[in-house]
């Protein structure tokens, strides 16, 4: 006998899983871990990936160089606080970027990098792009280096990449993906999505920590707050600014973080400059806040303008806590954390009202020591009757809108300018870092164009436009409208400042450039460009770069004789006949 089964009783089959690409694994995987933002150049190791993003909510931004991609993500972070993804096809395109990982990893910004490579199952049989082991390589500039061997496994490393990159000491990490890795497939019932979770506070300052630090921040006479990297990144602006505000502490941000004390505020102290000019006042602060900065070059070397501080140093890196000098509060954590363990302990609104009352005269002497540029630099007039570079600069801003992101590239040009710069929060202004590396500057500008899309200002040396001018191509057709100010004054300006003081002119060598037409190159990509020979000229060119919508350059005639007084800083004292002179470094003795 024959039994039949109902229709509406068949038997019911398990759907089968869907199989994907590993590409496209990845532009989800970068879409549910918030990495939206990706910055690249075409390869095609990396088409798999490309043809996802759309789906998945992924803006890609290519440009013309890969190290300029990785400086874009290292502009975005360094204007938001959060990473961004920088995307690169193998061999040359790994080793193009690494400038930009090793920028990002000195100066603590975090980062997310997918290096393509040759497929794995056709190793050791001379491939095209493939012969270099690029996890080494990039290994001692990374916080996390590896190599995904299986389409599956791509959602649970990029994770795991972005928790490395972002928890703890913040850097730049890198994931390679192999080209048979991204078109290969894989079933969604092999795949895990991470929910990495952030852990929140650290553990902070103990309780005496905080007495101690309390105490000596309300009891000194001549208190100073510096600032460094952490407290972008720690997202500790409302804390530091009610902190400051409420006993009247200046703030200086000698390198980073810039805008955490908005320019106008009677707390804003400027950069590491004052605390110079304050120590030959003899007005050296008595009591140091060190927030997120790590002792070296950008807080004055060996303790050099604050000698007798007492030093209170907060770091969520242990190991920099008295790297150079000693401290007297030292405290691993998170700024943000600290910053409130410190306002719960201060005094009561009473006293910390009195407290600032009795510091208006200190907050007034860094006041004058932050502008006392203006007096020294009174004369527009130069021998050669090229511009001022301080008061082309000041022209330049003071032209500009108030709501505007400052880039700072170059060796001079970039304290020229720092003198005017109207930050009011963090991220306003981004600049050259550790690595001192020249070319940043339109990498760094279309990152934070892409996070904060408003007025945004390159200043750069002619010099360091030269590394990456061919940006001014992806500005135009990505419609991103950035002006480049050139400080066209035909010399590695730091180098030749240093070689004519140290050596004479005898000693000029390789620093010379040519008096190019910088704005025509602008132009013939498709952008605004301008050529201004006099200082009554800029704010009209400003703002025909600002009314014409596009990409702009302005090369300014800026005067080569004359030297900031940061690059006689870093030479020393060259008139003493008893040491040798080591730029940018400490002398030593004659033997």
């Amino acid at each position: 006998m024959t039994t039949q089964i109902a229709q509406d009783q068949s038997p019911t089959t398990a759907p089968t899983p869907s199989v994907r690409t590993g590409g496209s694994y990845l532009a989800e995987a970068l879409q549910r871990a918030g990495l939206t933002t990706v910055f690249t150049l075409h390869g095609g190791h990396l088409d798999a990936f490309f043809v996802e993003c759309r789906k998945h909510g992924i803006a890609l931004t290519d440009t013309r160089h890969e190290a300029s991609a990785g400086h874009a993500a290292a502009g975005y972070a360094k204007a938001t606080g959060s990473p961004a993804v920088a995307v690169v096809t193998s061999g040359p395109g790994f080793l193009n970027v690494i400038t930009a990982v090793g920028d990002a990893f000195l100066d603590r910004v975090p980062m997310v990098v997918i290096a393509g490579a040759p497929p794995l199952r056709e190793s050791e049989r001379n491939l095209l792009q493939a012969g270099i082991d690029q996890i080494a390589m990039v290994k001692p500039v990374t916080k996390f280096a590896f190599q995904v061997t299986h389409p599956w496994r791509i959602p649970e490393i990029v994770g795991l990449a972005k928790a490395k990159a972002t928890e703890g000491v913040p850097g730049p990490v890198l994931i390679e993906v192999p080209i048979d890795v991204l078109f290969d497939e894989a079933s969604e019932a092999e795949v895990r999505f991470p929910s990495y979770a952030a852990p929140g506070s650290f553990a902070g300052a103990t309780e005496a920590q905080v007495a101690q630090a309390a105490e000596l921040l309300t009891e000194a006479e001549r208190p100073m707050v510096f600032v460094g990297g952490g407290v972008t990144f720690a997202h500790a602006q409302e804390d530091l600014r009610a902190l400051a505000e409420g006993l009247g502490l200046p703030v200086c941000a000698p390198n980073k973080s810039e805008g955490i004390i908005a320019y106008d505020s009677p707390e804003w102290g400027g950069g590491l400059g004052t605390a110079g000019v304050l120590a030959t006042q003899e007005k050296a602060p008595d009591v140091v806040l060190m927030l997120g900065l790590r002792q070296g070059m950008f807080s004055g070397g060996a303790k050099g303008f604050f000698p007798d501080a007492a030093i209170i140093q907060v770091d969520i890196d242990g190991s920099e806590l008295g790297r150079i000098f000693d401290v007297e509060v030292p405290i691993v954590g998170d700024c943000r954390d600290v910053l409130q363990q410190l306002r719960s302990a201060m005094a009561s609104e009473a006293s910390a009202g009195e407290i600032r009352s009795l510091r208006q005269g200190w907050l007034s002497d860094v006041r004058t020591a932050r502008d006392s540029h203006a007096v020294q630099f009174a004369d527009r007039g130069t021998e050669s009757g090229r511009m001022h570079p301080y008061h082309a600069s000041k022209a330049v801003i003071e032209s500009l809108p108030e709501d505007v992101t400052y880039v700072l590239d170059g060796g001079e040009n970039a304290p020229w300018a720092t003198y005017h710069i109207k930050a009011r929060n963090v991220g306003d202004v981004l600049r050259i870092g550790y690595l001192g590396c020249l070319g940043v500057g339109q990498g760094y500008a279309m990152g934070a164009y892409a996070a904060n899309p408003r007025t945004t200002v390159i200043f750069t040396g002619d010099g360091a436009l030269g590394f990456n001018i061919q940006e001014f191509e992806a500005m135009v057709r990505h419609r991103i409208p950035i002006i480049t100010v050139v400080y066209n004054n035909k010399v590695w300006g730091m180098s030749i400042h240093g070689q004519q003081t140290v050596y004479g002119e005898e000693g000029v060598v390789v620093s010379r450039l040519e008096d190019s037409d910088y704005h025509k190159v602008c132009e013939a990509f498709g952008g605004y460009g301008e050529r201004v020979t006099a200082l009554e000229d800029i704010p009209g060119a400003v703002q025909r770069a600002l009314d014409s919508g596009l990409p702009a350059c302005l090369n300014l005639e800026i005067d080569p004789e004359v030297i900031h007084p940061t690059t006689l800083r870093l030479l020393g004292d060259v008139n003493n006949p008893d040491e040798i002179v080591v730029p940018y470094y400490s002398n030593f003795p004659r033997r």
